[in-house]
């Protein structure tokens, strides 16, 4: 638990890799901000693999399940009475799920509020302001070479925008921005995300030495490591390695 207030709680929740969240629901409405991982979602309105910045709203009592892919899943959760909210901001919908662009990156915004913001008026104005932007017109789905550029990232995590760009048939200036547009964060911002990924399921899940695991991950060397999870998680990795004890319960794939 991060937080904890009169209407509503605030918790980081961890899902070890290849693990299934059996099916459930939550008696207050949900917020799920995305922070590191990938997982398929799957709910009422269908099944959605997500990994990157994005937020899923689960009204109360909407069923929902993950089963996580092979570096895991963090999120964070806010759970909240609709009255310590505002009534009028609940999205109609039973589930809402919002995946890059505007959204996602105002999702990454929210979720480092929620762990660093301790005052109970300021984030739940925070949490306002999202839930109304997020009700704004939605953002078209971004272009097919979108994809073709994060999955090459995720494989290499040292190609320059360059290297990208050609992969993608397209010309090096435009494409950063247009990625940063489309996803909810750039593409050095996605580099050291996909290294802070490997490196915390390691980090969870095995007792490799942090030197060992920083060099696996694609880190230039364990100081590096350190720098990239304070910035990218604002937390160390040895603190990160402490997670092990608070994996939500779930079942094996």
């Amino acid at each position: 638990m991060l937080r904890s207030f009169s209407g509503a709680c605030v918790r980081r929740v961890i899902d070890r890799s290849r693990a299934c969240v059996p099916e459930h629901a939550h008696d207050w409405p949900v917020l799920s901000l995305f922070v590191i991982g990938s997982y398929l979602n799957e709910t009422e309105v269908g099944e959605k693999f997500i990994s990157g910045p994005s937020a899923v709203f689960y009204r109360a009592g909407a069923r929902h399940r993950n089963t996580t892919a092979a570096v895991g899943f963090e999120q964070i959760e806010i759970e909240f009475d609709p009255s310590w909210l505002g009534r009028r901001l609940l999205p109609r919908p039973p589930v809402n799920l919002w995946v890059g662009g505007r959204v996602g990156r105002e999702a990454r915004y929210l979720a480092h509020a929620c762990q660093t913001e301790a005052c109970e008026d300021r984030l739940r104005a925070a949490l306002q302001r999202f839930l109304e932007g997020a009700a704004r017109q939605p953002e078209p789905e971004p272009a097919g070479w979108i994809s073709t550029i994060t999955r090459r990232l995720r494989e290499d995590t040292a190609l320059k925008i360059s290297d990208l760009a050609a992969q993608a048939c397209r010309h090096p200036s435009w494409v950063g921005a247009v990625y940063r547009h489309a996803t909810g964060e750039g593409l050095q911002e996605t580099a050291a995300r996909f290294r802070v990924e490997s490196a915390a399921r390691l980090l969870r899940e095995t007792a490799e030495p942090l030197s060992s695991i920083a060099l696996d991950a694609g880190f230039c060397d364990q100081s590096h490591m350190n720098r990239t999870f304070r910035r990218v998680l604002g937390r160390s990795p040895a603190a990160i390695r402490e997670d092990r004890r608070d994996f939500r319960h779930t079942h094996p794939v």
